[in-house]
């Protein structure tokens, strides 16, 4: 069979040219307010102080745990905003960041890595809450928190900015009867020169002085050669009425205990976050926080404090 010359199919009708995709709108990143200035890796070193329960048997009810810590932690921005469903006002739209918390013992090495040994490990939510008028509360900030040790938080307050740098409160390591702040009962632990089996001792306290011990909050004196420019400041708390409503905290049972009471009951935590920018810098780049955890056993409220002071770290590279 012979093809006519010059035949070739055709379409029946033209072609249609594909028109070049359309670039979808840029995104704007969301407005995080006050948390802003947390977004990146932050690392330094600092202080810790837990009370822990021991079994009668050992000839003591308490053991005094003091750490000098090392510190790594991360923030990172939650895409979008956070929808809540209202009923009794419009939907409220928050906006967050995620982060993860690492804390380890300076003076303790583990034996198999020779690296500082872990404490502590903390992923965790920032939130920025806007102003809601059921219940009438302003613009707050809320902090999500998951403890291995069996505790989860969250602690709700409010957030400033002001020139200079922060000022810091003294806070102590005293125990109290339980509600009642005004009821301190001392430990000789709480004296370094003071003898004892139930203290972190040696190696341990390398770096530890009384002062430290006596408020803890000293260690977060301004770091030497940094002039702040101004601080941004977050103060939270889990207790449901103060600073503003919300917040708890809650426990696994082996911690909440039987009849008898409490193993060791996370019962407050309250937190103060200084996000501050030296001068001749652009942007937030030193980070300093505070906080009083308090646990509940035998009686009494005992102050679980941890205190550090952290610098921004570069990007990481590719």
């Amino acid at each position: 069979m012979e093809l006519v010359p010059g035949f070739a199919f055709q379409p029946t009708t033209p072609p249609v040219p594909t028109p070049a995709p359309v670039p979808a709108p840029a995104v704007p990143p969301p407005d995080l307010g006050a948390l802003q200035g947390l977004v990146g890796s932050w690392a330094g070193a600092g202080f810790n102080t837990i009370w822990r329960p021991t079994q009668p048997a050992t000839g003591s009810d308490r053991f005094l745990e003091i750490n000098v810590t090392a510190e790594n932690l991360e923030f990172e921005v939650i895409p979008g905003t956070i929808p809540n469903r209202g009923l009794l006002q419009g939907d409220l739209f928050m906006t967050g960041v995620r982060y993860l918390q690492q804390i380890s013992d300076s003076n303790v090495k583990d034996p198999a890595t020779g690296q500082d040994s872990g404490l502590h490990i903390e992923p965790g939510l920032w939130l920025s809450v806007p102003v809601t008028t059921n219940p009438t509360v302003p613009a707050t900030v809320a902090r999500l928190a998951s403890i291995p040790h069996g505790t989860t938080i969250i602690a709700q307050g409010l957030a400033s900015t002001a020139a200079g740098g922060p000022a810091v409160p003294t806070v102590s390591i005293t125990p109290f009867a339980i509600g009642n702040p005004g009821a301190p009962v001392t430990f000789p632990e709480q004296t370094l020169v003071a003898q004892s089996n139930f203290r972190t001792s040696g190696v341990g306290l390398t770096g530890v002085t009384q002062a430290m011990l006596d408020n803890p909050n000293s260690v977060l004196a301004a770091p030497a050669g940094q002039a702040i420019a101004n601080t941004t400041t977050l103060v939270v708390s889990s207790d449901a009425t103060t600073p503003v409503l919300g917040g708890g905290t809650a426990n696994t049972a082996f911690l909440q205990g039987g009849p008898g009471g409490p193993n060791a009951v996370a019962a407050r935590v309250d937190a103060t976050f200084w996000i501050q920018t030296t001068k001749g810098s652009a942007t937030p780049d030193l980070l300093q926080y505070s906080q009083v955890v308090l646990l509940n056993f035998n009686g009494l409220s005992w102050p679980h404090i941890t205190v550090a002071t952290l610098k921004k770290q570069p990007p990481a590279g590719p």
